[in-house]
C-alpha cells in the first residue's frame, strides 16, 4: 500500500503516462489500434498530432496550470487559474478541447472567470456541453485538498466552472477528486464514499451509472467518448479493476476513441491507488515533464495550502 507521497505522486505521472500513451492512437477505433501495434504498451512517437514518445497533450498541461497556481498562490484562487490557462492558450497548443477553447476566448474577451465557462455552456445545444474537459485536469486539488472533503468540493465545482459549467461536470471533478483523495488516505470504498456526499445534489446521469461500478457493471457496454460521464464510468472501471496501475491505463488507452483522456483519469485513479513506485520506468524516462510533476505532487501534499 502506498505512503501519501507515493500515492499523490503517483496520480500526477499516473495521469500524465495515460495522456501521453494515448495521444498517439487518439480518435482511432480498438480494430484500428489492434491492426497496427497489436496493444500499446510503450510510449509511441509520431501518430495522432505527430510529436515524439512521451509527449503529453492538454490534459496534463492544464493539470500543471492547477497545480502551479495552488502552490504559488497558496490557495485556489480561480482568477490566477484562468489567466495561467489563457497564457498556454495563447501559446498555440497543439491539442485543446472545443469547449476550453471557447471558454477561454471567452474569458479573454472580458468576460469574469466565474461566468465565462456558463456563458459558454449555455448557448452550445445538449449534445456538446458536458464534455471531459475539466476532468481530465482537475486531480492537483486533490492532493492539496484531501483532508478537506468541503474546501474539495467547492473548489473542484469552481474550477470546472472556468470552462466546464455543466453540472455533469462540475460534480464529475467532485467525484473524481473525492475518489483520488480516498486513495491517499487509504480509504476502504474511496469512490462510495465520494458518491454518497453529493448524491442529493449531483445529476442522476452522473450518479446512476459510477453507484454501479464496479461489481454491476456490465464491462462490454463501457464507451471511449469525449462525454464526462463516459469518461468517468470507463476510467473508474478500469482503475478499479485492475492489477496494476500499468494494466489500467493500457486497457483504458486500448480501448481506443478519447484515448489521451480517458488514460490520464484512468491513470490519476490508478496512479494514487498504486503509487507512483508501481508505474514503469519506461513510460517516466521518456515522459515529458516527469521530474517536474514529481516536484509539484509532493509540494502539494507537504505544503499547507489554505482553503
Amino acid at each position: 500500500m502506498p505512503d501519501t507521497v507515493d500515492s499523490a505522486t503517483g496520480a500526477l505521472l499516473g495521469l500524465a503516462c495515460g495522456d501521453a500513451l494515448g495521444r498517439p492512437v487518439e480518435f482511432q477505433t480498438p480494430e484500428q489500434i489492434s491492426q497496427q501495434f497489436g496493444i500499446v504498451t510503450a510510449m509511441l512517437g509520431n501518430g495522432t498530432h505527430n510529436e515524439p514518445e512521451g509527449t503529453v497533450t492538454d490534459d496534463t498541461e492544464m493539470a500543471l496550470c492547477i497545480a502551479r497556481s495552488l502552490i504559488e498562490q497558496q490557495t485556489f484562487d480561480g482568477q490566477d487559474i484562468a489567466e495561467r490557462f489563457l497564457e498556454w492558450y495563447n501559446s498555440g497548443p497543439f491539442d485543446i478541447g472545443l469547449m476550453t477553447a471557447d471558454a477561454l476566448s471567452e474569458y479573454k474577451s472580458g468576460t469574469s472567470w466565474r461566468d465565462a465557462g456558463k456563458v459558454v455552456w449555455e448557448r452550445r445545444h445538449e449534445e456538446s456541453n458536458a464534455g471531459n474537459g475539466s476532468v481530465m485536469r482537475c486531480v492537483p486539488h486533490a492532493l492539496a485538498f484531501a483532508d478537506d472533503e468541503e474546501t474539495l468540493e467547492r473548489v473542484s465545482r469552481h474550477s470546472s466552472a472556468i470552462t466546464h459549467y455543466d453540472p455533469r461536470c462540475t460534480y464529475g471533478c467532485v467525484i473524481l477528486n473525492r475518489t483520488v483523495a480516498g486513495y491517499l488516505r487509504n480509504d476502504s470504498d474511496p469512490l462510495a464514499d465520494a458518491i454518497a456526499l453529493v448524491e442529493e445534489d449531483a445529476p442522476g446521469e452522473l450518479i446512476e451509472p459510477l453507484k454501479l461500478l464496479p461489481e454491476y457493471t456490465d464491462e462490454s457496454v463501457l464507451e471511449n467518448t469525449g462525454y464526462v460521464v463516459h469518461t468517468l464510468e470507463t476510467a473508474l472501471f478500469d482503475a478499479m479493476t485492475a492489477d496494476s496501475a500499468e494494466e489500467a491505463i493500457v486497457t483504458a488507452v486500448n480501448r481506443g476513441g478519447d484515448t489521451d483522456t480517458i488514460g490520464a483519469v484512468a491513470g490519476a485513479i490508478a496512479g494514487a491507488r498504486f503509487g507512483a513506485s508501481a508505474l514503469p520506468n519506461h513510460w517516466l524516462e521518456p515522459l515529458q515533464y516527469s521530474s517536474k510533476l514529481e516536484q509539484l505532487a509532493k509540494a502539494l501534499v507537504t505544503m499547507e495550502i489554505e482553503a
